[in-house]
């Protein structure tokens, strides 16, 4: 990975997104900024650069969502997603890195059909199990994919929304979690390798755009319509994922 201006001009918007996504709209959508990284280097750099990010993002999102979770939901999402965040770690030592970026395509891809399904009333997330044996499995599914591409929050989602969380209830829970996965998921990437002189490099570099993003992100909680921002979301995602896969398959 060279951190050149082509390299920038993708990084730069991407970071800014995932901020804002984690600032303001409960962090399911913040797993774009590795999408797009991943269609202009190699997808282990993508996750590489972006972990850090995340993290600096959780921190500095905490402090306006402080104690406004659902501390029940938040503990059994992060227990759950421990033993996910250990297999993730496991099947990276065995596949093949290519596959990592047919696998972060796929997911992009499996969270566009996932919010369809949800606007056009084929799956009713508000329906489904909200007991601690589903939050730990939803937690298993978050920590898994938290590792493979940043994209943990659709798992999360799916628990909270069926216990019927608040907006902010919500959103604070999700900040709380992936503070929690995201600590847990260093320790692996920096044992297996993933991290390099360059990706950390090019994080400490783009810090400065993740603080703008939760910035930006807290205040487009109170002032832009969820609808629009994930519309913006879903376009960006489709055809990310559908490259990723295409080049992944080719």
């Amino acid at each position: 990975m060279e951190l050149t201006l082509g390299f920038f001009a993708v990084a730069i918007p991407a970071v800014l997104y995932a901020g804002i996504s984690k600032g303001g709209f409960g962090s399911g959508a913040a797993f774009g900024a590795a999408v797009l990284l991943a269609l202009v280097v190699p997808p282990g750099d993508a996750l590489a650069v972006m972990l850090p990010l995340l993290m600096l993002m959780d921190v500095t999102a905490l402090r306006p969502y402080w104690r406004k979770w659902d501390g029940e939901a938040a503990r059994v999402l992060i227990l759950g997603a421990a033993p996910g965040v250990a297999l993730a770690a496991l099947v990276y030592t065995i596949v093949a890195p290519e596959v990592f970026g047919l696998l972060i395509g796929l997911i992009a891809l499996g969270f566009v059909a996932f919010q369809m399904a949800r606007a056009r009333g084929w799956l009713r997330v508000e329906g489904l199990p909200a007991g601690r044996i589903a939050g730990a499995c939803w937690g298993l599914a978050a920590g898994f994919t938290s590792f493979i591409s940043h994209a943990g929050g659709p798992p999360a989602a799916v628990y909270l929304l069926s216990r019927k969380v608040a907006k902010t209830d919500y959103q604070a829970t999700t900040v709380i979690v992936f503070w929690a996965v995201n600590l847990m998921k260093f320790v692996p990437y920096a044992g297996l390798g993933i991290f390099t002189p360059t990706s950390l490099m090019a994080g400490v570099i783009l810090s400065p755009f993740a603080v703008i993003g939760i910035w930006l992100g807290v205040i487009a909680h109170r002032r832009i319509p969820e609808r629009l921002f994930f519309a913006v979301t879903y376009l960006m995602l489709l055809a990310s994922g559908a490259r990723l896969v295409w080049g992944a398959l080719a």
